[in-house]
């Protein structure tokens, strides 16, 4: 189904390494705020080094596909060395696959993780590739996500009535 994610955890922080190898995970997309960094607290950032770090050791790239512009996810990023796509226009599929592509990547070995279902687990969905859901960092949002949540509260209920979508530490399909 276009808005339901194939897998779902917590927080990207609790991808577990032997689950990654297991499933012959190349690459980790992901979403930058609320997904990898809280939008409103860059302490985050040392949490986001440690992943990277984490997964470059198991030869794993971890990728930033965001809807913000260079500037704003550059100024974050560039001092870590990840790599990053702006303005990838989510929930059109483009960035995701393109960037697998242009990479080498299979797509069923590139897992997309986001906090969003109209956004993230459309375009994930949409181009291919294994899809995570996540629980936003922080419960707030910037102004433009707050219309989006509106909707995905309606999203859920329905999504929820076949089969319910739950988050815990183990990362689980759904």
């Amino acid at each position: 189904m276009l808005f339901r994610p194939k897998y779902t955890i917590d927080t990207i922080y609790h991808l577990d390494d032997q689950w990654l190898q297991d499933h012959r995970i190349q690459a980790v997309y992901t979403d930058l705020d609320n997904t990898l960094l809280a939008w409103n607290q860059f302490e985050t950032a040392k949490q986001m080094d440690h992943l990277n770090k984490r997964l470059q050791s198991q030869g794993i790239k971890l990728v930033v596909i965001s809807n913000n512009n260079a500037e704003r996810v550059g100024k974050v990023l560039d001092p870590y060395g990840i790599p990053f796509v702006a303005k990838a226009k989510k929930p059109l599929p483009f960035a995701i696959k393109n960037e697998a592509l242009k990479s080498g990547y299979d797509l069923n070995r590139v897992l997309y993780v986001g906090d969003q279902l109209i956004t993230d687990m459309v375009a994930g969905n949409k181009s291919g590739v294994n899809t995570v859901l996540v629980k936003p960092l922080v419960a707030t949002d910037k102004w433009n996500t707050r219309i989006n949540r509106f909707f995905e509260r309606i999203i859920f209920f329905f999504l929820n009535i076949r089969k319910r979508i739950s988050f815990s530490k183990e990362i689980k399909a759904q």
